[in-house]
């Protein structure tokens, strides 16, 4: 028995009957003022910004230097409703209408320009948008641009209004209502997962609650961070972790404390047993994930340094309410809390005892140990068969590609491409000087793929005069043919002697997104498996188990993204993942798939000295078959969640995140982790050491047994 002189400090301070009630009520405090303080915090979610310093950004900052720098354009593209060509007529009215359209003061539209097909026009519209990140500003110019068209649209004609400006604005309307009904589906799939899990009709709020008011802390804090920071992120994904990682700490706690239910009469003495039990895991997981996340900051590409600052505090969030709040409420509302199935010890003699079962995990743990060779064999051609799925893929998606959603911008860049070169939406812009303006014109106009060169307004600025060209490609927007245009434009423009030139717009700036997202996963890759691999050591006090674990780990990960973006051509029609996806699919696989390896290997090694490797796994997986299930079905139904939100960026990243996480619950840690550590044996701990070398190792088949067996009796 633990007596109340052995409790530690921290956890009798939470579950002791003031000191619950204290901590619940400081919690509540501190929520409601940081809640209360801190909202109305806003952060930037722009997916494909370039990284700070290339080429394109170069361009952005010198044209923001220029006279009119505030001033955007929009394209209005307009054609007959019965399909057939325009007439002068038409095109006579068209240019009436864009008198009476809102141009920018001192601008004047541009237009109508008539299709070589003669099937549409469009009309180029100058409008001031003072910054991209003032999205209602954004909206409303927008929506009065649309507004005036639809008013004054001659009969016979629809119009539709794309670029830049349009695409933001339409981007920010899709968002209009979806964080609610993100959050709506994600509490849902948590307490209908933790209602089956629990089979409570009162337990299941109480983790619900703790993790819900830990998101909406964390919510606050993250974008307070973020816009102190000037980050760019989704705060989508941020709620996701939260809510994912404090179910996962909820799960594990309340599985050991039911467990220890059995052999406590006071359940408070039992929840500190467990949270003593359950602490080094929970922090080996959080410390492993908040330093994984951390190497983000390292990344060029903004939004993805962002994502790892804020998911880095809003893990840490969670694992605060986890491991103070989450038992200060189990000590409050008590055993009956499990009502109906209430743990209950079950006295012999004058001991109290621990109630013991079985169950499926065990037996298949069973089996994993009599046949180690031949379950290992299996599953790991399975993962390579999965990540075969990578061949082919892409990585690009074009931006229509990356709304989820119809959208008038985007029905109107597919409308401009029949009738326009493609590039008509979003052109390259050149900067160089006045001077070389006409060599560099000359040499970009022959580049194969340039359908027109023009130039642009130019003005003088503190680094000097420079002069600008619109170059419009014929490549679709977002396509490898794109990409190529963009280079060979580039490299034809440095090709004129003695010029200064820089080719930006928002073809090269998803270029220079590309190729710095490709340069963060080099980078990120190798630093988040060192980091994780330092904690499991510190953990485990091995060298050899890091590798071995990490080595699985990896051939999950990339079965997972292989068979996510099979998936994804095959049943949903993406072309391709969109840039940011590899990286952050790969980040939290290995950083979320090794928590539950964590969670089983860490009980598997505190029950090595009492009965040797071999037994320990059937042990481990037995004691932790159900709750990591649950807590590997409850982190993929929220990732789910993130297919209520109109990016497909945040789509495929959820499909492949919960395809890997039911593959990790099912298969790596359910088979292949526990066969690695039997066939290693007591290898797999060196150079720790366990202390397990006077305890006899039980045949495969007696490990198998259920523990309350006669036969498994005699082993122990």
């Amino acid at each position: 028995m633990v007596t109340r002189t052995s409790f530690p400090a921290l956890p009798h301070l939470l579950t002791g009957r003031r000191g619950a009630l204290v901590t619940l009520l400081l919690a509540v405090l501190v929520s409601v003022g940081l809640v209360g303080a801190l909202r109305g915090a806003e952060v930037l979610n722009d997916h494909g910004s370039p990284p700070p310093g290339s080429e394109s950004a170069q361009v952005e900052d010198l044209l923001a230097e220029l006279p009119g720098h505030d001033v955007q354009q929009l394209v209005v593209v307009l054609t007959r409703q019965d399909g057939t060509a325009l007439t002068d007529d038409d095109l006579g009215q068209l240019a009436g209408l864009g008198n009476a359209l809102p141009a920018a003061a001192g601008h004047e539209v541009t237009g109508p320009v008539p299709a070589e097909d003669g099937g549409a026009a469009l009309l180029r519209v100058p409008v001031n948008v003072v910054a991209s990140t003032d999205t209602d500003a954004m909206r409303e110019v927008v929506e009065e641009v649309r507004g005036t068209v639809a008013a004054v649209l001659p009969q016979g004609l629809s119009a539709q209004t794309t670029g830049g400006p349009a695409f933001g604005a339409d981007l920010a309307a899709s968002f209009d209502g979806a964080n609610l009904r993100l959050l709506l589906v994600t509490v849902g799939v948590v307490g209908l997962l933790l209602l089956l899990t629990y089979r409570s009709p009162i337990l299941w709020l109480v983790p619900l609650t703790v993790v819900g008011v830990a998101d909406q802390v964390a919510g606050v804090l993250t974008r307070t961070v973020g816009e102190r920071l000037a980050l760019n992120f989704d705060s989508g994904i941020i709620s996701v972790l939260v809510f994912g990682a404090g179910a996962n700490y909820a799960l594990l706690l309340i599985s050991r404390y039911r467990e220890e239910l059995a052999g406590y009469g006071d359940h408070r003495q039992a929840l500190v047993v467990a949270w003593r039990a359950t602490l080094p895991a929970i922090l080996a997981s959080n410390v492993s994930v908040v330093l994984a996340l951390a190497t983000l900051t390292l990344a060029v590409i903004p939004g993805t340094r962002g994502i790892g600052v804020a998911a880095a505090v809003g893990l840490l969030v969670a694992l605060a309410f986890a491991v103070l709040v989450l038992p200060a409420a189990l000590a409050v509302v008590g055993r009956e809390a499990f009502w109906p199935f209430v743990p209950r010890p079950v006295r012999e003699g004058d001991g109290v005892v621990r109630e013991r079962g079985r169950d499926p995990w065990g037996a298949v743990a069973g089996l994993v140990v009599r046949r180690p060779w031949q379950v290992l064999a299996g599953g790991s051609a399975l993962l390579v068969v999965m990540a075969t799925g990578l061949v082919g893929t892409q990585v690009g998606l074009s931006q229509t590609e990356r709304f989820r959603v119809a959208s008038e911008s985007g029905a109107a860049l597919e409308v401009l491409a029949e009738h326009f070169p493609a590039g008509s939406g979003a052109p390259m812009t050149v900067v160089t000087t006045p001077v070389k303006l006409p060599e560099v014109a000359a040499a970009v106009a022959v580049v194969p793929g340039v359908a027109s060169v023009r130039p642009a307004d130019t003005g003088s600025t503190s680094v000097g005069e420079i002069a600008t060209l619109v170059v419009t490609g014929d490549a679709t927007p977002g396509s490898q043919a794109e990409r190529v245009l963009v280079e060979g434009v580039r490299e034809a423009a440095r090709g004129v002697p003695a010029a200064d030139v820089l080719v930006g717009g928002a073809p090269a700036a998803e270029l220079d997104a590309r190729d710095g997202a490709l340069g963060d996963l080099l980078l990120v890759v190798p630093l988040v498996l060192a980091v994780v691999a330092v904690v499991l050591a510190f953990l485990l006090r091995s060298v050899v188990a890091p590798v071995v674990l990490l080595a699985v780990n990896v051939l999950s990960t990339l079965a997972t993204i292989g068979a996510g973006a099979w998936l994804g051509r095959t049943v949903f029609g993406w072309e391709a993942l969109d840039t940011p996806v590899p990286l952050l699919a790969f980040l939290f696989l290995v950083a979320l798939g090794i928590d539950f390896t964590i969670f089983l290997v860490h009980r598997i090694r505190t029950e090595v000295p009492h009965v040797g490797t071999r037994r320990a796994v059937v042990r481990g997986v037995s004691t932790t078959g159900a709750v990591i299930t649950s807590a590997g079905i409850v982190l993929a139904g929220v990732f789910a969640a993130l297919g209520v939100l109109p990016l497909t960026t945040l789509g495929q990243l959820g499909l492949i995140v919960g395809l890997g996480v039911v593959l990790d619950t099912m298969l790596v840690r359910t088979l292949l982790v526990p066969a690695v550590v039997v066939l290693l044996g007591d290898r797999f701990w060196w150079p720790g050491g366990h202390g397990a070398a006077h305890v006899p190792d039980p045949s495969p088949a007696t490990s198998a047994l259920p523990e309350d067996s006669p036969q498994a009796a005699l082993t122990r």
